[in-house]
């Protein structure tokens, strides 16, 4: 699953994987776990670029793999040809929620998220607009593309079942 940050992509992960039993992992938990530090502490010991590096190291490591469902940060489709590797390796699914309902949910965030911990609230609304036109070339690239109110169970059924 991509999208921005706040899109929900971790919620649906666990409540996905638990409804049909398939294995179910967050990227930024695999990254915590292995690195032993927070999305927040590895931004700021190796900036962006670092952390990114990382990151598609991470995601590679589900080349393995067969069925599993994977919610990604935010940024990994846009960085080392990331989101073209995932299509080759099965199916994604981009969950683009309205980035006024981002910017309500980050706000009350924005403490666990490194990109806009250190914005004032005003700043996040102005920060996500530019991360959905920066990161839409990415995200359009997905198999299949949830708008706000398709993003549900009927949905992601339908996706699942036409894939089987």
């Amino acid at each position: 699953m991509v999208g921005l940050m706040g899109s929900g992509k971790t919620y649906w992960k666990n409540r996905l994987s638990k409804k049909y039993k398939i294995r179910g992992f967050d990227l930024d938990n695999i990254i915590e776990t292995f690195e032993e530090k927070s999305i927040t502490e590895l931004f700021d010991e190796f900036t962006e670029v670092g952390f990114r590096k990382k990151e598609a190291a991470a995601l590679r490591m589900f080349q393995q793999n067969s069925s599993y469902i994977l919610s990604t940060g935010g940024g990994t489709p846009c960085f080392h040809d990331n989101m073209d590797w995932m299509n080759q390796q099965g199916i994604t699914i981009w969950l683009d929620v309205h980035t006024q309902i981002l910017t309500q949910r980050l706000v009350a965030e924005k403490i666990n998220r490194p990109l806009i911990n250190n914005l004032s609230d005003d700043e996040i609304g102005s920060f996500i607009i530019r991360q959905f036109w920066e990161r839409l070339k990415y995200y359009q690239k997905a198999t299949y593309h949830l708008q706000d109110d398709q993003i549900n169970d009927a949905a992601f059924q339908k996706i699942i079942e036409s894939n089987e």
